[in-house]
């Protein structure tokens, strides 16, 4: 069996004891996977902790995520090994619930040390994380990223795995110097249908952010 393979595996037996019941039907469920690696520096990560928390505060998205009452998680990612889900699902029932889960993503500490890229292995972790909300119709990873895979097994594997389970991806580039970011998730990353939107650098990152749940949760655009 092929590492990927083995990875979700693995990634999905983890994920059912977390499992949380959802009383009606689900529209959406959205997973935010947040790049972490040694590129994002820690001024660099404070701005997308912040950037997570003022999207998720935005009137517009807040009133669409618990209109919808749409199941949200965030994992943070970096190298092998290196997945974990910081805030498991929960369903935006009330203003209350989402205001809860803002306020943790505005002070959630950093899952790991500075390391490799791991794309292929963080598209993996997320598509298992989807086993604990079986019952949502629509289902979305959205990551971002401000560099290329570096490490971590093949990309396109974990990309068809998630095209199997119907999982859509949709991508933040975070661009910098000398490297087309937006490109590699463009070829790379994002699924049929999906979309990238490209983050200027960090401090660009919470328009981006924004611009992007959005589109996810107010029904997407062409």
């Amino acid at each position: 069996m092929n590492r990927i393979c083995a990875l979700l595996l693995a990634f999905g037996l983890a994920a059912f004891p977390v499992r949380e019941a959802f009383a009606a039907g689900c529209e959406l469920a959205l997973l935010l996977a947040i790049d972490i690696s040694g590129s994002v520096d820690d001024a660099e990560y404070q701005i997308q902790v912040q950037g997570t928390a003022d999207a998720l505060e935005d009137p517009e998205i807040a009133d669409a995520l618990v209109n919808g009452q749409v199941a949200l998680a965030v994992v943070q990612w970096s190298s092998i090994g290196m997945q974990k889900v910081v805030q498991p699902w929960r369903r935006m029932e009330t203003p209350l619930v989402l205001e809860q889960f803002a306020r943790t993503a505005r002070i959630q500490e950093r899952a790991f040390g500075k390391a490799d890229t791991a794309v292929g292995d963080a598209v993996a972790f997320a598509v298992a994380q989807f086993a604990a909300v079986p019952d949502c119709k629509r289902r979305v990873i959205d990551i971002s990223g401000d560099g290329v895979q570096n490490a971590g097994g093949a990309l396109p594997l974990a990309r068809d795995l998630a095209i199997k389970a119907g999982i859509s991806i949709n991508a933040i580039a975070i661009e910098g110097i000398g490297v087309a970011i937006s490109e590699f998730y463009r070829r790379n990353v994002i699924t049929k249908g999906g979309f990238v939107v490209t983050a200027t650098g960090h401090t660009d990152y919470p328009r981006a952010l924004r611009l992007k749940i959005l589109r996810e949760v107010v029904r997407p655009m062409g």
